[in-house]
C-alpha cells in the first residue's frame, strides 16, 4: 500500500530545502483520511452548504492528504505586537501560499508516477465574498486527517501549533490501514478553561465564545493587503495565532483531557 503521509511529507521537505528561504518554517505536520470518512463528516452542514465533496474534485476519489507548514518561532513572533499585521507575517503569508501550491503540484507528480491521480485547491481564496465561507476547509480536512484540534480562534492547534498554514490535495489512491482517530483536544480552554487569550488578541473583537464575526475579521485582512503592497496580495492578520501558549506548540502535551 502507498502511505501517502510519507510520500507529503517527502515532498513537502523537499519543496521547503528547493525554496532557498530560511527562517520561514518548521517541519511540516501531514495525515490522511478516507474520502468515504470526508463524506460523512457532513461538511456541508458543519463547514459550509457548499462545501465540496472529494469526488467534486476529483472522480474517483479515495483519500485526502494534508498539510500543515508551521511558521518559524521569528515569523511569529514579529507579528505580535500591535494592531497591524506585521510585513514579515504577510510576506511568509504569501511566500507559503506559493509553497503549499508547490508542494500540492509535487504531489501529484509523485502519484503519477505510481500510476494515480490527484487534484490540489488553492491555499485561500477558495471562499464566497459574500458568505466568507470557504468551499473547500483545509481546517476541517486536517482534523479529520488528525492533524489538529480547533482552537476558541476556529484555527487548528497542532503539535507545532496553531501559527502555520494548511494545504491538502485529493487522490485516488486508497488509504493505507483505517483513518486516523480524532486528535487529541490541544485547546486549553476546551480542555480545563485555563485560557481563552486568543479571543483578547483579536484587534477588532471579532472573536467570542461560541461566536465569530467573519465580516470583521475580513475587513481587517483587506485593511492589511492595502498596507502590505510590498510583500504581494497579504490580506491577512494573525493576531489570534501568534503570542498564544498554542502559537508554536501543543500546549496540553502531558495533559489528560477528553477527545476533540
Amino acid at each position: 500500500m502507498i502511505d501517502l503521509a510519507a510520500i507529503a511529507a517527502r515532498v513537502a521537505a523537499s519543496a521547503i530545502a528547493a525554496s532557498g528561504e530560511t527562517g520561514l518554517w518548521r517541519a511540516p505536520i501531514v495525515g490522511a483520511v478516507s474520502a468515504s470518512r470526508v463524506v460523512a463528516a457532513r461538511l456541508r452542514e458543519i463547514a459550509s452548504p457548499t462545501h465540496l465533496l472529494p469526488s467534486d474534485l476529483l472522480v474517483g476519489a479515495r483519500s485526502v492528504v494534508c498539510f500543515f507548514v508551521p511558521f518559524a518561532k521569528e515569523v511569529s513572533d514579529g507579528n505580535s505586537s500591535g494592531d497591524d499585521a506585521s510585513a514579515g507575517w504577510g510576506r511568509a503569508y504569501v511566500r507559503t501560499n506559493r509553497l503549499i501550491a508547490e508542494i500540492g503540484e509535487g504531489i501529484a507528480a509523485s502519484l503519477a508516477g505510481l500510476g494515480y491521480r490527484a487534484a490540489t485547491v488553492p491555499a485561500t481564496h477558495n471562499f464566497d465574498e459574500e458568505t466568507l465561507l470557504s468551499d473547500w476547509s483545509h481546517r476541517h480536512l486536517a482534523y479529520l486527517a488528525g492533524i489538529g484540534s480547533f482552537g476558541l480562534n476556529n484555527m487548528l492547534i497542532t503539535d507545532s501549533g496553531a501559527a502555520g498554514r494548511l494545504g491538502s490535495a485529493v487522490t485516488d489512491v486508497p488509504l493505507a490501514g483505517p483513518d486516523p482517530a480524532p486528535a487529541r483536544e490541544r485547546c486549553l480552554a476546551k480542555l480545563d478553561g485555563s485560557c481563552r487569550a486568543c479571543l483578547a488578541r483579536c484587534p477588532v473583537g471579532a472573536l467570542s465564545q461560541g461566536t465569530f464575526n467573519r465580516r470583521a475579521c475580513y475587513d481587517v485582512c483587506l485593511r492589511n493587503a492595502r498596507r502590505l503592497t510590498d510583500v504581494g496580495y497579504a490580506d491577512v492578520c494573525g493576531k489570534c495565532v501568534v503570542a498564544l501558549p498554542c502559537s508554536l506548540r501543543d500546549p496540553t502535551r502531558g495533559r489528560s483531557g477528553p477527545a476533540a
